[in-house]
């Protein structure tokens, strides 16, 4: 997901958003550990994907 998306999603959405890409890593960590799963940098991007709508709700918070 690109930052530009990111940014364009309302504050409630990029709640959402995180809650879903936690989840998603969660379920990907579980198969990884119990069997091999077919794309492993998939781990990275989400774990990046949540840094990214991390940091845009963080830089709303210090804006208001």
């Amino acid at each position: 997901m690109k930052i530009k998306e990111i940014r364009d999603l309302s504050t409630d959405e990029l709640n959402v958003k995180e809650r879903a890409l936690r989840e998603e890593l969660f379920k990907l960590r579980l198969r990884h550990g119990v069997s091999k799963i077919e794309s492993p940098a998939a781990l990275g991007q989400i774990r990046r994907d949540i840094a990214r709508v991390r940091t845009v709700l963080r830089q709303r918070e210090e804006k208001e």
